[in-house]
């Protein structure tokens, strides 16, 4: 195997692993809703259009495995759970924007017919 085909393996195998960790329709939009200060279980899910409860629950553990949210448990009476970003979620945020600005862009593209 050439240098070339090692670089292109190894870029593949990039976006796939990138991909798998924030891939699907909900993963962004939940990163989203936490960036912007909503901790409690209840918060991301209402800020979340469409997204179930089992749905968001399923997604904050995914996410809570790839080290992108923390899950803080408060044994108050009731319970109070909060999640948070981390350090390496904010990493993406560039990313993040730059696919914001990309959507923005597109949409106005489309609307050029």
């Amino acid at each position: 195997m050439d240098v070339l085909n090692r670089d292109q393996a190894k870029e593949r195998q990039a976006l796939q692993d990138t991909i798998y960790v924030i891939g699907g329709k909900w993963k962004l939009p939940i990163i989203n809703s936490i960036c912007n200060g909503n901790k409690r279980f209840r918060e991301i899910e209402r800020s979340i259009p469409g997204i179930t409860t089992r749905m968001l629950s399923r997604e904050l553990k995914e996410m809570e495995i790839n080290k992108l949210i923390t899950r803080t448990v408060t044994p108050d009476t009731p319970v109070s759970v909060e999640y948070e970003s981390t350090d390496y979620c904010k990493t993406f945020g560039p990313v993040i924007m730059a696919m914001i600005d990309w959507g923005i862009a597109h949409r106005e593209k489309i609307k050029e017919r």
